[in-house]
């Protein structure tokens, strides 16, 4: 068992510190203030690889390696969560998607475009009665000679209301219950494809979350993504993926808690010396270390295990699980740490707990989670 990271996966890793530090951390906290969504970064990101980067290079990806992609979001969840959520649902729900169900011709149509940052990708599931139940969408999928007519309403998309390809999960055969759930692309400015609210969140500022609507919205049948019913099935090994993805970025936003508590405790003086000197502070500051670095290698092993084409349903859960509870409480930690200063917008701890509230809802809660890994300890379907 090698614990040391490849000069390969160094390299990435370094690349993408040196990036966030430089081009996203000095806007992090505009971004949040303002709710801008940050175009010009993901332009900035697609030309150092950032946005497909587990696409084949054929493609236009940079094709690396499950881990690598998961070193790059911790990095950029570091700094700016609002950017490192888009970031993740593009490489991972979207682009991924379209990778590992679409024909030679999808891919060459959507993907070079996609991984070059100049256009996002969007992943559309959850609607306003089908959220944590996956299997119960009502948005519906009609043949109607060469054309699938679309209706139905999605809720609680990222980037929806700003990308140039959905993909959308719809019901092609209500009698099949989610055997009957189908995938398709859906290009932005489609007849009858429309929008309603974008969210006004706590969290995740710099981020869109979108309300779509399809109003008999046509497209041609070759944009379905797989054959007919496979999309449920496809959705679900795409959510594994998101949910190692999520824990990664938790990961992240944790260890930026830590650096600035770090940082922090040793500038800020009471009776005499530095906070960090107290004992009650260096425990909070270890036991937000011991928390970061389990959940660290339980991402590291769902990445693995996706790398390596084993299944990891269960390890995808226990590391999204895991690492989203624990960046809620290292952001608190976080602010207890900095004190009154922690309650305000002077530091970024306060958006840090803001953001990670997130990670322990979207792409399945937690409770969720822990349904998902009960049924696969004990086997039940």
């Amino acid at each position: 068992m090698d614990f040391n990271l490849s000069k390969e996966h160094e390299m990435v890793r370094q690349t993408a510190r040196e990036f966030a530090e430089k081009e996203l951390k000095p806007i992090a906290q505009r971004v949040d203030e303002e709710k801008e969504f940050p175009w010009e970064s993901f332009k900035k990101m697609g030309k150092v690889g950032l946005m497909g980067m587990t696409v084949p290079k054929q493609y236009g990806g940079t094709g690396s390696d499950t881990i690598a992609y998961m070193l790059a979001l911790e990095e950029v969840g570091r700094v700016c969560a609002s950017t490192g959520l888009t970031m993740e649902a593009h490489n991972t729900l979207g682009i991924g998607h379209i990778y590992e169900k679409g024909t030679e011709e999808q891919r060459m149509k959507y993907l070079p475009r996609l991984v070059s940052g100049e256009a996002l990708a969007a992943w559309a599931l959850t609607e306003p009665g089908a959220g944590s139940d996956s299997g119960g969408l009502r948005t519906n999928a009609k043949l109607d000679g060469g054309e699938w007519v679309i209706n139905g309403t999605k809720c609680f998309i990222t980037q929806g209301a700003v990308a140039e390809a959905v993909v959308v999960m719809a019901v092609t055969d209500p009698t099949k219950g989610a055997k009957g759930i189908s995938a398709f692309i859906v290009p932005k400015g489609t007849p009858g494809f429309g929008y309603g609210l974008n969210e006004d969140k706590i969290g995740m500022r710099g981020t869109i979350t979108s309300e779509l609507v399809f109003e008999n919205c046509r497209v041609p049948k070759d944009n379905i993504l797989g054959k007919p019913g496979e999309g449920f099935v496809g959705a679900m090994n795409i959510l594994d993926k998101g949910r190692v993805a999520i824990a990664a970025l938790a990961v992240g936003l944790a260890q930026g808690a830590l650096d600035e508590s770090v940082k922090y405790s040793k500038e800020r003086e009471q009776f005499g010396k530095p906070i960090c000197k107290n004992q009650a502070i260096q425990w909070m500051l270890a036991d937000m270390s011991v928390q970061i670095n389990a959940a660290r290698l339980l991402v590291y092993r769902g990445a693995w295990m996706d790398d390596q084409k084993k299944r990891f349903t269960l390890q995808a859960s226990m590391a999204k699980l895991f690492a989203s509870t624990m960046a809620t409480q290292a952001a608190l930690k976080g602010i207890q740490i900095h004190g009154g200063y922690g309650y305000t917008k002077d530091y970024p701890v306060e958006r840090f707990l803001r953001d990670a509230k997130l990670y322990e809802i979207g792409e399945g809660t937690s409770e969720v989670q822990r349904m998902v890994i009960a049924r696969e300890l004990i086997g039940a379907k």
